[in-house]
C-alpha cells in the first residue's frame, strides 16, 4: 500500500462520511480525497438556494463590473472559499486529462477563447454538478453535464 492510499485510510477513518460521499466519487476529476474537501468545506448544501450562489462560494465566477459594455472595475475575488476553488481547479484538469467527455467540452471552449478561459468553464460546470450531486442525492450524469 503506497503512502498515499494509507493516508486516505486514515482519513476515512476519523471522518464520518456523509451520504453523498460514493455518488460525488461519480464525478469526473474528483478523487477520494478531492471528494472530502468539496463535503468538508462545502458543509450542508441547504445553506445554497441556487447553483450559482454555491459556484459563486466556490469562487468559480467571474467579478467584474460592466456598464454599458465597458469594463468599470473588478469586484470582490477573495470571497469565497479559496479550498474549494483550488478543489475544483484540480479536479477540472484531472477530468480533462482522463475523461473523454470533459477533455471534448475542454477543446470546444479553447477554441472559441484561450485554455485559461476553458479550464475555468470546466470548473464551473464541475462545480454546478457537485452542487446537483449534493443537493439531489444522484449520481454524474455525463448526459445531462456534457451532452
Amino acid at each position: 500500500m503506497t503512502r498515499k492510499h494509507r493516508i486516505e485510510a486514515v482519513v476515512e477513518k476519523k471522518l464520518e462520511l456523509r451520504e453523498p460521499y460514493d455518488r460525488l466519487l461519480t464525478e469526473p476529476g474528483i478523487g477520494k480525497i478531492l471528494v472530502l474537501t468539496v463535503m468538508l468545506e462545502t458543509g450542508p448544501i441547504s445553506r445554497f438556494a441556487k447553483a450559482g450562489n454555491y459556484v459563486s462560494y466556490c469562487r468559480k465566477v467571474s467579478s467584474k463590473w460592466i456598464s454599458n459594455e465597458k469594463k468599470k472595475g473588478k469586484g470582490n475575488k477573495k470571497s469565497g472559499n479559496k479550498y474549494l476553488a483550488w478543489a475544483f481547479s484540480e479536479a477540472a484538469e484531472i477530468a480533462r486529462r482522463y475523461d473523454e467527455n470533459a477533455r471534448a467540452y475542454y477543446n470546444r471552449k479553447a477554441q472559441q477563447t484561450n485554455r485559461m478561459v476553458a479550464h475555468n468553464a470546466l470548473a464551473h460546470k464541475l462545480a454546478r454538478v457537485a452542487y446537483y450531486i449534493m443537493r439531489d442525492g444522484v449520481s454524474f450524469m455525463p448526459e445531462k453535464c456534457f451532452g
